[in-house]
Parts: C-alpha cells; sequence; structure tokens
C-alpha cells in the first residue's frame, strides 16, 4: 500500500502564494507610502535589480514602476530557489492633486524612492471673506 504525504491541492495552493503573493506579502515590489507635509514619498523595495534595468513611466495619473532582476547564467547547479526573476511591474494610481511633472526619483541599496509633490492647486489657501454692500445701514423694528 502506498502512502501519499502530499496533498496536490495544498501543493497548488503555496505555489500560487509564492507566484501571486498574498495580502501580507506581495510576490514583487512591496512599498510602502506615506505623506510628508506637501509631498507623497513611494518606495519600492528592489533588492539585487540593477538602477539601469528600473524603468518608472506617467501616463495621465497612472505611475508605472517596471524593474528587472535577471537570473544568473553559468555552469551551476541551483539548489535552492525563492528569489523571484523576471520583469517585475506595478501600477499606482495616483490622485489629481499631485504634481506629475515635479516628481523625483533615487535609487540606493536595492530601495526606489519616489518624491511626489502635491500641486499647488490641492495645498490649503486662506479665502478672504468680504462684508456685503458697506453703505447698508440697520433697521430698527
Amino acid at each position: 500500500m502506498l502512502l501519499r504525504t502530499t496533498d496536490p491541492f495544498r501543493d497548488l495552493d503555496r505555489l500560487t502564494q509564492q507566484i501571486l503573493g498574498t495580502t501580507n506579502r506581495p510576490a514583487v515590489m512591496p512599498m510602502d507610502a506615506w505623506r510628508e507635509g506637501d509631498r507623497f514619498v513611494i518606495e519600492f523595495d528592489l533588492p539585487g535589480v540593477a538602477k539601469d534595468s528600473v524603468d518608472l513611466d506617467v501616463e495621465r495619473n497612472v505611475l508605472t514602476v517596471r524593474a528587472e532582476r535577471v537570473a544568473r547564467n553559468g555552469d551551476w547547479e541551483m539548489l535552492a530557489s525563492e528569489r523571484p526573476r523576471g520583469v517585475f511591474s506595478r501600477q499606482l494610481v495616483l490622485g489629481d492633486n499631485l504634481d506629475l511633472e515635479n516628481i523625483e526619483a533615487s535609487y540606493d541599496g536595492g530601495v526606489l524612492r519616489l518624491v511626489v509633490p502635491v500641486a499647488e492647486k490641492a495645498k490649503p489657501r486662506k479665502i478672504e471673506i468680504s462684508t456685503g454692500d458697506q453703505d447698508r445701514t440697520a433697521i430698527e423694528a
């Protein structure tokens, strides 16, 4: 009698989580985003990715980040392969209140950092309140 110790459904679920990721741990390009005063900061983790393979595009209000981690070639045998390789892509829909013309990008230590300033039209401003007609007088009743 043959005992089967593996569950094909569990194996399929594990493979799907590794490829697509989970809500707790995305498979590729984990991201943090926060606001610092009049700017938004977004950081993507891209360890092992060369700066030259990172591509940023903005079309309308959609920011697309593409990066590639190339597989190593050589005369060797892979013993474990847990890090994803290939082309990664992530898109963010940015609001109309951001200045997409002045995005700053830097890449250091495997972290891609984008700084997106808030548009002038979206910054808080004071509105002057005028009084009605100055010539009116109060009517006593």
